[in-house]
């Protein structure tokens, strides 16, 4: 088994983000989705300058996680204003949490979400809240299982299809549950 590390993104990692955001929101949606909605939504949202701009906001945090050098999934954290379904204190997003289709049930994204729950707590935040695609059921469970809890819903506009999101929200204390 490949040794797993994650580290802290840092504004060199604009191009690898890119790629591997785009790599596996393609692996993860794009048998569910039309061919033109998805390349409207990579074009908007993954490329270098994107990237680069995201990772210069002092409330946006990347954790990515590697395999023996190899970039397989990374996180993205957002403090700042919640959804107003959320209700929980000092409330921090997960934006995304994306694991490479080759690296899903080896124990990458656990380790991801172990990650964002101690950084998110680290920084004072005690509630982390999420959007996850209501046919995405398979993320779904993985919340659940991690004790996130539906909290309301949102749209996430996919190029041009309006998608139904649950959002879904923990709180990061007490730290034992982390």
């Amino acid at each position: 088994m490949p040794e797993l590390s994650i580290r802290n993104a840092t504004i060199k990692d604009a191009k690898l983000l890119a790629e591997l955001g785009a790599r596996t929101f393609w692996e993860t949606f794009a048998a569910d989705n039309t061919a033109e909605d998805m390349k409207a939504y990579l074009a908007e949202s993954f490329h270098p300058d994107q990237q680069a701009a995201e990772l210069s906001d002092h409330d946006t945090y990347f954790k990515i996680a590697e395999e023996e050098g190899v970039a397989v999934g990374y996180a993205m954290l957002r403090a700042g204003e919640a959804e107003e379904s959320i209700s929980g204190e000092k409330p921090i997003e997960l934006v995304r949490l994306y694991v490479s289709k080759d690296s899903i049930g080896s124990g990458v994204g656990a380790a991801l979400m172990r990650e964002c729950l101690r950084e998110s707590a680290a920084r004072g935040h005690e509630t982390l809240w999420l959007g996850v695609w209501e046919h995405n059921h398979r993320a779904q469970a993985f919340y659940r299982k991690w004790d996130f809890v539906e909290a309301g819903t949102h749209i996430f506009n996919l190029g041009d299809d309006p998608q139904r999101d649950l959002l879904m929200s923990r709180s990061l204390f007490p730290p034992s549950s982390i």
